[in-house]
């Protein structure tokens, strides 16, 4: 029988450095309403993360999501959405988001921040949740986890004009991320 790794949600205190993205174990999906009655649920499978924690233990936080990398498991609707009538991957490839001050990871914690698409910049709110520190691997790289919800306007950005009843306005953001200490 194999002892399951040691992880600890007693502690938020961050290694300071660079911290890189485990990008085997994290995830930014999302979800909307499609007329009203269903969810419709999909992600972005490229994706880059900043998250440098300084001597204070505050961290600088940022993201960029691919936009080409939408996925819905459904490729016909994807890549009508990567078209210029929604996302217009090839004039608008990458969705950034940057906290607006450094942040103090607590059990919960709120990330003040702008997100950019294309040109146009939003505020956005993220609530996050600490996850712990666990010992990864053979090597017993340590892990830190995070998982983050907040909800943007797509129209806010000019994503898929009006359509009024056919698709909501709010796209609900949920973020899954590990991070992995540096040396």
């Amino acid at each position: 029988m194999t002892t399951p790794p040691e992880t600890s949600r007693s502690t938020t205190a961050l290694r300071p450095g660079d911290w890189a993205l485990d990008t085997a174990h994290s995830s930014v999906a999302f979800t909307l309403r499609h007329l009203g009655i269903a969810k419709v649920r999909g992600g972005f499978t490229r994706f880059e993360t900043e998250f440098v924690v300084d001597e204070s233990g505050a961290a600088t936080i940022g993201a960029t999501i691919h936009l080409d990398s939408f996925d819905t498991g459904n490729p016909d609707r994807d890549a009508h959405v990567r078209t210029a009538d929604f996302l217009d991957v090839a004039n608008r490839p990458t969705l950034t988001f940057r906290a607006v001050a450094p942040v103090r990871v607590a059990e919960s914690f709120t990330v003040a921040g702008e997100a950019t698409l294309g040109g146009v910049t939003r505020p956005v709110v993220l609530d996050a949740e600490w996850g712990g520190i666990g010992d990864f691997g053979p090597d017993g790289e340590r892990h830190a986890g995070f998982s983050a919800t907040g909800t943007i306007k797509r129209t806010e950005f000019g994503v898929g004009g009006p359509l009024p009843g056919m698709l909501s306005d709010a796209v609900k953001v949920e973020l899954e991320i590990q991070l992995i200490e540096p040396k």
